[in-house]
């Protein structure tokens, strides 16, 4: 648990690294920025309020201490939650990149991870009303991916499109930067996946050969569709395919077989890819596909478990191809409720902050780039001393 607590902490800043090599070089920083700044605030919010709301003990961590929570001290379960509540704030960012100021975004994350998160999470995994009603969610398919997701989409309607979008080619700056977030996501989430059974034992081991096969069958479909579709495998296409299969089997992979797994893993492709390909027609501006990646795959996962969960794997939960067609309808009821709460709470919050202060950039600090303009640096050097001569007359 330990390990699972740091490979978890590690997904954070390699989420920035995914997302920073799809935008464009003036923003670049900014991005990180979104993803490493969490693992502060968000952290502290959890450390005060949040893990009293979504597991019970007193705020600023009374009665938490060195007790066994399960099979773990209180202290390590506390701080191994704390890194899932970091991870799906910094989610949210990949649909306003490139445009929301830096300060609001700040208060937005953490005040939705008391808000927003804590509380499904406290349905779910904390002994609450979706946990009760026999919800199965072994890692975070609906408390992580649906959750943040949903948000995403809020908050990209409610901030509004880049002043460009649709207007000219945005170009990923980094193709290598996004695959090497990519593999570092992989590598965390055996953390995220295997840690969540608490122990090292059948179940962890379970979840850790799930979170392995499963992208890499969504990798395999992706790709394919990619080949037939337009005669190219892309790189964004592979990196992308790899989190969707990740975030397909998390409220699956204790639940299921490796063979199911694979199943699972190859469908979750097909929407997610659709999906995308859909965005790209509309005005909706959700920079990096916070919607088709996580909210798409988590929803056909957190339903697909409902399907494939089998007892002889699980521990005593089946599913639908397994004789309890019941489990499909309490998945599709979590999923629902987390959409709903998930959406109404982010546009108050959003509107609440917007009172106080504009969400997004002014157009001449878009133009220019939120590194400079929220940060003051850059995140490549265009040299100094350098001199631009203009042909005569030019201005």
């Amino acid at each position: 648990m330990l390990v699972s607590t740091a490979l978890v902490l590690l997904m954070t800043p390699a989420l920035g690294f995914f997302y920073a090599g799809m935008v464009r070089s003036k923003n670049v920083l900014n991005t990180l920025m979104m993803s490493f700044v969490p693992l502060g605030f968000v952290g502290i919010a959890w450390a005060l309020a949040g893990y009293a709301i979504a597991f019970g003990s007193g705020f600023f961590l009374q009665g938490v201490g060195l007790e066994a929570k399960g099979s773990i001290p209180h202290v390590l379960f506390m701080a191994y939650q704390g890194t899932f509540a970091i991870i799906t704030a910094a989610l949210i960012s990949g649909a306003i990149v490139e445009r929301m100021r830096f300060v609001p975004y700040l208060a937005f994350v953490t005040a939705w991870s008391l808000a927003v998160y804590a509380p499904v999470a406290q349905w779910v995994w904390g002994g609450g009303w979706l946990a009760r009603l026999g919800a199965l969610d072994f890692a975070g398919g609906t408390v992580v991916h649906v959750n943040a997701a949903v948000a995403a989409l809020v908050v990209a309607v409610v901030v509004g499109a880049r002043r460009d979008y649709g207007r000219q080619a945005i170009v990923p700056q980094n193709v290598p930067h996004t695959l090497l977030g990519a593999g570092l996501l992989w590598l965390g989430w055996f953390g995220f996946n295997g840690g969540s059974a608490l122990a090292s034992n059948a179940s962890a081991a379970l979840a850790f050969t799930n979170t392995m096969f499963a992208p890499i069958a969504t990798l395999c479909v992706w790709t394919l569709v990619d080949l037939v579709r337009t005669g190219k495998a892309t790189a964004i296409g592979a990196a992308t395919a790899i989190v969707v299969g990740l975030v397909a089997i998390t409220p699956a992979a204790g639940f299921v077989s490796p063979l199911s797994a694979i199943a699972l893993g190859a469908i979750a492709a097909f929407p997610s890819y659709f999906a995308l390909l859909w965005r790209t027609r509309t005005r909706l501006d959700d920079s990096l596909d916070v919607l088709a990646a996580h909210g798409c795959g988590g929803i056909v996962g957190a339903l697909l478990t409902g399907v494939f969960a089998q007892k002889e794997w699980s521990g005593g939960a089946s599913g639908l191809l397994f004789g309890n067609p019941k489990q499909l309808g309490i998945q599709a009821a979590a999923v629902g409720a987390t959409i709903v709460y998930s959406g109404a709470i982010t546009f108050v919050l959003l509107k609440a902050i917007g009172l106080v202060t504009s969400l997004r950039a002014r157009a001449e600090e878009e133009g220019i780039g939120l590194d400079v303009t929220q940060h003051g640096e850059e995140a490549y050097s265009r040299g100094e001393g350098a001199i631009l001569i203009l042909p005569e007359g030019g201005r």
